[in-house]
């Protein structure tokens, strides 16, 4: 077998190992998860622990734990675990060993090559610090790349033209922003900034501050001491950091958390997003001015930039992508998983150095934007139509989406839902779907939580849910084929190139069978116009980019049975069959 080089993320909080298999990259599983936490810990009997089984224990037993050791890299230093020191390399290092060990299971092969990211702002030193444990693990490290590099490349494979990008990674516990210019040939960072002790784990931590100060409140009792209960408040936070990325409330409960006087504390706290996006604003301001500085260090202006890419879980969160929206005036693209895209770029980079032709990243995303309508700010004004997005356009699929709707008056026991496809911040320029409508809510004042809830499955079906809080009174509707539903003159323009393509294939094949009377050509017409309706057929379900290759498929087809140019006709046949096969499986 000829040798396999793996990508590798090496993050502060969490590490992943990636690899290019018939030109498409994959994520490898560890521990049956494709992110394995950067923690080092010995357990009670001095066994090494790596990975979740060190991260649990770490509240614990922190003194026998190591985690962020990424943040001492090229640093003369060593770090205490249990009754040893190590180096930050020789830390790193096992955790570079279990990546290697699970990519060896994975393949069923011997992996003795690596590509490993470091942050742009990396030093020489710290990225010596990373070549050598990387040795230490027993992988010959081929490559250092930086970060933003490697997210750049596991958005985009090929960059025919420049493009100015903006690399915004907000991690667990670091973060930093980079701009880079692509090109075919180069990939260049032309600044970066941030903050190493700035991330999601500091908005697990303002979480935790929530939720101690509601025990101290509501149940008398400071938790603060209680190592077992301040672990078991810090997973609640983060599954709760979690929760609200899709949701407008979760709850947050915890029984038997500790013993006061004898008897069990219990916790059970709702929190809402707004509450907690106001816990973390601060952040997210700081990392904005972050943004503004690495603009002016590359000596671009916003206009100049061409697209904004996420890096990073704590990106999930909406506040995050709404400003950066907002000063940018650019969605940011986050098709490829936040938590991944380093180690796929880094696989990316890994293969074309091995000289593999490695294919984009393949990813169901949703073509449209799905929302409802709302009484709020339009232009300035209050406006009963505004349109408010759920799930956005690109967002990977199946996804579930909530937003919470207030009523508007006292009393009010009725409420229209309509479900919008488009991008007008008008909802009424936009394609309405569907709507339905809830009667029998409470008659209690105004500010009646209603959650509206989509869902859109990989089918392309919309499921929409709304549900009275306090009641649970739900209706909902379900709309088919959201994702295929297009402008009608698009459609019919499409149709209409496509019967010309037919029309046209039809009367080759009649000079073909008619003429030359040849078996093997009348097959091939016969086959080539099968697959054109096939095409035509599916025009309605793909997107804009599956349209245009679909039409390009068909034109070649069409270009080779002109020219009755037999082998041309075979091959562009092929094409065309294989991007059917891709859009109906």
């Amino acid at each position: 077998m000829s040798d396999i080089i793996i990508g590798i993320d090496l993050g502060t909080t969490n590490s992943e190992v990636a690899v290019v298999q018939g030109g498409r990259a994959r994520v490898i599983p560890v521990d049956g998860a494709k992110i394995l936490p950067s923690v080092v810990g010995l357990a009670d009997d001095g066994a090494l622990l790596v990975g979740q089984t060190a991260r649990n224990q770490y509240a614990l037993y922190p003194e026998r734990t190591v985690r962020s050791i990424k943040r001492r890299m090229g640093e003369d230093t060593k770090v205490q675990m249990g009754p040893q020191s190590y180096t930050p390399q020789e830390v790193s290092a096992l955790i570079l060993r279990r990546l290697k060990q699970a990519a060896e299971t994975d393949l069923g092969q011997p992996v003795t090559k690596a590509v490993i990211t470091v942050p742009a702002y990396f030093s020489d030193a710290q990225r010596q610090a990373t070549r050598d444990a990387g040795a230490l693990a027993g992988l010959e490290v081929v490559r250092i790349i930086n970060e933003p590099t490697a997210a750049a490349l596991a958005y985009e494979v090929d960059h025919p033209e420049s493009k100015n990008i903006l690399v915004y990674d907000l991690g667990g516990g670091t973060f930093d922003v980079s701009v880079v210019r692509l090109s075919r040939d180069v990939t260049e960072v032309l600044a970066s900034h941030g903050n190493n002790h700035l991330g999601g784990d500091d908005f697990d931590a303002k979480l935790v501050e929530h939720l101690v100060a509601w025990l101290k409140e509501e149940k008398g009792v400071d938790p603060s001491h209680h190592r077992a209960a301040m672990a078991r408040l810090t997973r609640a936070a983060e599954a709760a950091k979690i929760a609200l990325s899709d949701a407008p409330f979760v709850r947050v409960e915890e029984e038997y958390l500790l013993e006061q006087a004898g008897n069990p504390v219990h916790l059970s706290l709702e929190i809402a997003r707004d509450d907690y996006e106001d816990m973390i604003a601060p952040f997210i301001a700081e990392t904005l001015e972050a943004v503004h500085t690495a603009m002016q260090g590359a000596g671009l202006a916003v206009a100049d930039l061409h697209e904004v890419l996420l890096v990073g879980g704590a990106t999930r969160t909406p506040l995050v992508q709404s400003r950066l929206e907002d000063i940018l005036g650019i969605q940011p693209r986050a098709e490829v998983d936040p938590d991944l895209c380093v180690a796929t770029g880094a696989a990316i980079q890994a293969a074309v150095i091995a000289g593999e032709q490695v294919s984009g990243v393949l990813v169901d995303v949703t073509p449209y934007t799905f929302g409802t309508s709302a009484w709020s700010d339009l232009n300035g004004e209050p406006y009963p139509y505004t349109f408010i997005p759920l799930i956005r356009k690109n967002t990977p699929i199946p996804v579930t989406k909530s937003e919470a709707f207030d009523t508007m008056y006292d009393g009010q026991t009725a409420i229209d839902v309509r479900v919008f496809q488009g991008e007008d911040p008008d909802a009424l320029n936009n394609t309405e779907l569907g709507s339905f409508r809830i009667e029998g809510l409470s008659d209690v004042p105004a500010g009646n939580v209603i959650i509206t809830t989509f869902a859109l499955d990989v089918n392309g079906i919309l499921h929409v849910t709304s549900r009275e809080k306090r009641t649970g009174l739900e209706k909902h509707i379900t709309i088919d084929n959201a994702t295929a539903r297009f402008a009608r003159d698009e459609l019919e323009a499409a149709r209409g190139r496509l019967s010309d393509l037919i029309g046209e294939a039809e009367t080759v094949e009649t000079v073909e069978t008619v003429e030359a009377g040849e078996t093997a050509g009348r097959r091939e017409a016969v086959a080539a116009r099968a697959l054109i309706e096939t095409a035509e057929r599916l025009m309605g379900a793909a997107n804009a980019e599956d349209r245009d290759d679909l039409v390009d498929a068909v034109e070649a087809v069409r270009d080779a049975l002109t020219a009755e140019d037999s082998a041309a006709l075979g091959q562009a046949l092929g094409q065309l069959s294989d991007l059917i096969y891709y859009l109906e499986t």
